[in-house]
């Protein structure tokens, strides 16, 4: 009879010998995925800095209040 280890070494060579053939493409899917990532986080980041300060764009106005609504002086 087989043991556990047996059959969980079974158990590995059966996907590893199934999931030869899915490996390219799913390493050419990453590779996709990692170009299309970078390429998003760049323009994210062209955008957010559009006068070379990435803060330049972030101020608020506004008045700060208390917790009753009465104006922090």
């Amino acid at each position: 009879m087989f043991g556990l280890s047996e059959l969980a070494v079974i158990l590995i060579v059966v996907i590893v010998v199934l999931g030869i053939k899915k490996l390219p493409e799913l390493t050419r899917s990453a590779g996709k995925a990692a170009r299309i990532f970078k390429s998003e986080a760049k323009a994210l980041k062209e955008q957010d800095a559009p006068g070379g300060s990435p803060a330049a764009g972030n101020v608020v106005s506004g008045t700060v209040v208390d917790r009753d609504g009465s104006p922090r002086t």
